[in-house]
């Protein structure tokens, strides 16, 4: 009976908005799939309102709306990868930069609120699907990543380590296998954070 929301960027969006899947057809809906196909009797209710293009900035500003609106048991937030995008291909409009003081104080005071309503927050870190650490946008990319595993721990919630999880499957694949512009996972990708995704709530398969 419990209802377990999902909330983010383009990779929660993942196209919600097609009747045909409206929990979008990316990680959220393979996870949903394989825990409605595990406990079918847990009559779990499920919302996607992932919205593409959005920084941790516009997710604060409908948050009332979007989440705590829909009384949720469980929410998974995966936010931080326009943050960190925006200053790599709109290097000059500094106005839609989120920078990482400014990223982890909203994503704190978000936190800091929501636990008084919601009673279990995962939280998922943003990646970059590229192997080479040096690279400059996966270098930004860590230091958001390390912000919301540190928001993790203050808070005392569950973290989920994308990028981890996309590193180790680069080590034998390309990044071009896994998301062609390095941000927007292919299906294989997709299925990489639904798997981490599953793995740290501990789902029994």
């Amino acid at each position: 009976g419990s209802t377990v929301l999902f909330t983010g960027d383009s990779i929660t969006d993942a196209g919600r908005r097609d009747a045909q899947f409206p929990l979008g057809s990316g990680y959220v809906h393979m996870a949903v799939d394989l825990i409605t196909a595990r406990y079918p009797d847990h009559k779990l209710k499920f919302i996607n309102t992932g919205i593409s293009g959005n920084t941790v900035r516009d997710l604060s500003n409908r948050w009332t709306d979007d989440v705590i609106r829909h009384q949720p048991d469980w929410v998974s937030i995966m936010i931080g990868i326009n943050d960190v995008w925006r200053q790599f291909d709109m290097p000059r409009q500094t106005e839609v930069h989120v920078l990482p003081d400014r990223y982890e104080a909203i994503y704190d005071e978000l936190l800091t609120e929501s636990k008084k309503m919601i009673a279990n927050i995962v939280l998922m870190t943003p990646f970059f699907i590229e192997s080479q650490r040096g690279d400059a946008m996966r270098r930004q990319m860590d230091v958001y990543g390390a912000i919301v595993k540190k928001l993790a721990t203050r808070h005392g919630l569950n973290v989920v380590d994308t990028q981890a999880a996309f590193d180790a499957v680069l080590a034998l694949t390309h990044s071009a296998e896994l998301g062609w512009d390095r941000v927007h996972p292919s299906i294989v990708g997709h299925t990489i954070l639904s798997r981490a995704f599953l793995q740290a709530i501990e789902f029994d398969r």
